[in-house]
């Protein structure tokens, strides 16, 4: 599934850029933005500049990010067959954008693929899945997302999944099922990411057990410093260090300041979470009506400084090669103080800098450690 770039439209991007493949060899990832959801549901056009939502390719380029992973996110109100067709619209959606712009953006698939995209100075774009409810319960749905060039699954959402529980959701599998443990050796044996974002502490010592490949949590953050469920422990980060893993800073509410903290834990416990007995169009209109109101802005007390604390905070505990960028991006109500959307990430980089990190750490946290990781896993 691999787009060729057309010599004549590659000579093009790199003299609109002047010095383009130099400056894109600098690889910098976040490890989590919900924009496919925009592309599907509001057809935006990531190829231009938008006062709304937070990521799109130019403001990809103010913020040096040329790697991102695009999360394939369905609602868990979507069971069984609907929650494959609705993964399948949004392949979609993104391929029609990979196909209309080749020379802007194309799919990555293993370390390699975004070194050779970034350094013709275009973005690498990483697929990913956001949820294992979204299998269906099936290895050979798995095997098909695989195919189709998805290379990271977050093992549960907001809810259980019939085999693995949730962070945020009353648990009733004791962590991962037999059928979950086969789910976490398969993505191993394909070469796809097991990302741990959004289980229960005790499914996620179960999928590190399990796991013969580093894992990630790619949109996490310090529970040390907020106290959410979806944030991981000291214990958590030291495990995930001795995996090889990597955790990506979550700047969503909730997830870098004590107060949000809070105020997300009520939102949590306060969920009514409703089960539409709907399915095909009257479905998805249901969960465009759920998206446009759980993505209104919100106040927040979080600032650029409080994702410098955590980042911080990852690097006492686990060391400096287990930390990364996973913003939430597009997926999150409301965004810290500084960091407004993905434009802003050099005021992160600057106040790393102005910390005492050396440009190699930096390279690290902004990419560098989660490229290592799909190495490992994705292939080279």
């Amino acid at each position: 599934m691999r787009l060729a770039i057309p010599v004549a439209a590659a000579a093009l991007l790199l003299s609109a850029h002047p010095g383009g493949a130099q400056n894109s060899s600098r690889i910098s990832i976040d490890s989590h933005i919900d924009t496919a959801q925009r592309v599907l549901i509001d057809h935006a056009d990531l190829t231009q500049r938008s006062a709304v939502g937070h990521v799109d390719l130019p403001r990809l380029r103010d913020g040096g990010v040329n790697a991102p992973f695009f999360a394939l996110w369905v609602p868990t109100y979507y069971k069984g067959s609907e929650a494959v067709r609705r993964t399948l619209d949004l392949r979609d959606a993104m391929q029609a954008l990979f196909d209309a712009h080749p020379e802007q953006i194309a799919l990555a698939l293993t370390a390699a693929d975004i070194e050779r995209i970034t350094k013709s100075g275009r973005i690498a774009a990483i697929l990913t899945i956001e949820g294992g409810h979204q299998i269906a319960d099936s290895l050979g749905v798995l095997r098909m997302y695989y195919r189709l060039g998805i290379r990271s699954m977050t093992l549960t959402h907001l809810r259980n999944t019939d085999w693995a529980d949730s962070s945020t959701d009353q648990p009733v599998h004791n962590g991962l099922t037999d059928f979950g443990r086969d789910v976490v050796r398969e993505m191993n044996r394909l070469g796809m990411l097991v990302d741990v974002s959004h289980v229960s502490d005790k499914t996620f010592y179960d999928a590190l057990a399990v796991s013969t490949k580093p894992v990630m949590a790619t949109h996490s953050s310090c529970r040390a410093i907020s106290d959410i469920p979806r944030n991981l422990t000291d214990d958590m980060l030291r495990a995930l260090a001795k995996n090889g893993g990597v955790v990506g800073i979550n700047f969503g509410e909730g997830f870098l300041n004590p107060q949000d903290a809070e105020l997300l834990k009520a939102a949590v416990a306060s969920i009514a979470y409703e089960e539409p007995s709907l399915t095909g169009a009257e479905l998805d209109a249901y969960a465009a009506k759920e998206y446009h109101r759980d993505i209104a802005g919100k106040p927040s007390n979080a600032t650029l400084d409080d994702a410098v604390a955590h980042i911080e905070h990852v690097i006492e505990v686990a060391g400096i090669d287990h930390v990364g960028i996973g913003s939430d991006f597009d997926g999150i109500s409301s965004v810290p103080k500084g960091l407004e959307d993905i434009s802003r990430m050099p005021a992160l980089r600057s106040a790393l800098r102005n910390k005492g990190y050396t440009d190699e750490q930096v390279r690290k946290i902004f990419g560098g450690n989660t490229l290592r990781v799909l190495r490992q896993v994705c292939g080279k």
